[in-house]
């Protein structure tokens, strides 16, 4: 297998992800992670990753020689190239040319990890240090106009690169990916996600250890994936709940409950839609909706949660890099409702099972579909744990909610019939907090606005906003304007990620 070293970087597991996909098995390790237990992982391989620090700043991370001395290939990618070269007695500083987006690299020598590559490169860049001396015996591999941009070891396998070849923008990054894995590290592509399912139904047996496991489910891909894992570890043993909190779309627990009945799994019910609207009432702040859910959804799993049981969440990496770093020292974007403190502090005692929470939203659709899942529940598009609270910019209302219900729910099944629900990763419903003119019939209005959102997206981490047909949005619009009472202005967000979130809130 290969081992990622995390230095920090926010696309550490899109490093380990891309392996994965050809077919190499791949983990994740903090950087500072004991040589004795990186020895016993056995690496055929080591990459070590990005990262935000600068490489001399107090405290910034270091990369431990011994890492180099284990005689598995090292490959260093943009932060981790300069960690090999302080490693090794080279020189970093801070570039008079920094280089964000595209760059063109050009080759100097040859090399395996050029093997079926031309001359010359289109990769992305994102650094404004650089190697500014080589340490001894290395060599320049290829070039950018204002940096040495990828280097190796003159007779070891221990390589650096200063773009990031695991990004979609890095025209030839894969194939770059797969000489460093099979070609020079030698691993076999021989891994299968059937292999983490089956792994990953043992070691829920074995974390478990007999105890009864609290679910929350919500019917989403992400927590049916792993309820169905857990039904298959630990059978009976497993508790899971749906919670109506009150920000749910249009009629989704009965919908959930079906979901659920047809795999063989009978789930409870939590009607709490009356205290999460009551803790919501005035708020308007964002992050302060999310805190305020997450604690009472912990409430509400407490209330069933006996002194020797744990609790299993469907948490995924892009949660818990958004949130806070559990691998390394990543930047915090946003607080997810599922790393508030409650459940940190139960992660710490060891009660809380995330089997899921080195996957990207496509390789939770692969095991589901190792589990044999419908495709209406691998597709179903994503819904935040916060629900529509975080749909409604500014304060929740029952009015609010019951107008964005309606209006999500027409816009969902327009998709549907006109045959682009599949083909859109995520499409929902944003209620504004502004007011807009209007007219109908011979009377002037002055009502809310409503934002439709669809994207295009892999993993969660980028996204396109989708080019849906002009005639489904005339419809959608339509409808919502003539059949809710409240709305009569609907626009379109052409807004992608990066810069923006895929949520509004």
């Amino acid at each position: 297998m290969i081992v990622v070293l995390d230095f920090g970087s926010q696309y550490s597991q899109l490093i380990a992800r891309k392996i994965r996909q050809l077919n190499v098995y791949t983990e994740i390790a903090p950087y500072n992670v004991s040589i004795a237990k990186l020895r016993k992982m056995n690496p055929e391989g080591i990459v070590l990753s990005g990262g935000p620090a600068n490489i001399y700043a107090k405290g910034a991370p270091r990369l431990n020689k011994r890492v180099l001395d284990l005689g598995a290939p090292v490959l260093g990618i943009c932060y981790g190239m300069q960690a090999i070269a302080v490693a090794m007695g080279g020189k970093v500083d801070h570039s008079d040319k920094r280089e964000y987006g595209h760059a063109i690299v050009a080759r100097q020598e040859e090399d395996a990890l050029w093997s079926g590559l031309a001359r010359k490169q289109r990769v992305w860049m994102s650094h404004q240090d650089r190697v500014a001396q080589l340490p001894k015996d290395f060599r320049v591999l290829g070039v950018t106009e204002s940096c040495p941009a990828a280097i190796r070891h003159k007779t070891r396998p221990i390589y650096g690169v200063q773009f990031h070849p695991e990004v979609h923008h890095t025209t030839h990054g894969e194939r770059m990916l797969s000489n460093f894995a099979i070609r020079i590290c030698g691993c076999k592509a021989d891994w299968r996600m059937k292999d983490f399912v089956e792994r990953t139904v043992d070691e829920l047996r074995e974390q478990t250890d007999g105890r009864r496991v609290v679910c929350g489910v919500s019917g989403g891909v992400d927590s049916t994936v792993l309820a169905v894992l857990l039904h298959r570890a630990i059978g009976d043993r497993l508790a899971p709940v749906f919670v109506d909190n009150g920000v749910l779309r249009l009629n989704e627990a009965e919908a959930v409950q079906r979901s659920f009945a047809s795999l063989g799994i009978q789930i409870t019910m939590a009607r709490s839609a009356s205290r999460f609207l009551r803790k919501l009432r005035g708020v308007s702040h964002p992050e302060q909706k999310r805190k305020i859910i997450g604690r009472e959804f912990i409430k509400v799993f407490f209330e069933r949660l006996k002194p020797n049981d744990l609790l299993a969440q469907g948490t995924l990496y892009p949660d818990v890099i958004e949130s806070v770093s559990t691998k390394g020292p990543s930047a915090t974007i946003k607080t997810h409702h599922n790393r508030v403190k409650e459940v940190l502090k139960l992660i710490e005692e060891g009660r809380v099972v995330e089997p899921l929470k080195e996957l990207f939203k496509d390789e939770v659709r692969e095991a589901g579909r190792a589990l044999g899942l419908s495709k209406e529940i691998l597709w179903r598009h994503p819904f935040p744990g916060p629900g529509l609270a975080i749909r409604i910019l500014g304060a929740v209302t029952p009015k609010r909610l019951a107008m964005l219900r309606q209006a999500d729910a027409i816009y969902l099944e327009e998709m549907k019939k006109a045959g682009v629900y599949y083909d859109v990763w995520q499409g929902f419903s944003v209620l504004l907090p502004v007011k807009a003119v209007g007219v109908m019939g011979d009377e002037r209005t002055y009502e809310h606005v409503l934002a439709l959102r669809a994207v295009e997206s892999v993993d969660g981490m980028t996204a396109d906003w989708s080019k849906l047909p002009y005639d489904l949005l005339g419809r959608a619009s339509n409808r919502i304007i003539n059949e809710i009472k409240g709305i009569n202005r609907v626009v379109y967000d052409v807004s992608s990620k990066p810069p923006s979130t895929i949520e509004w809130e």
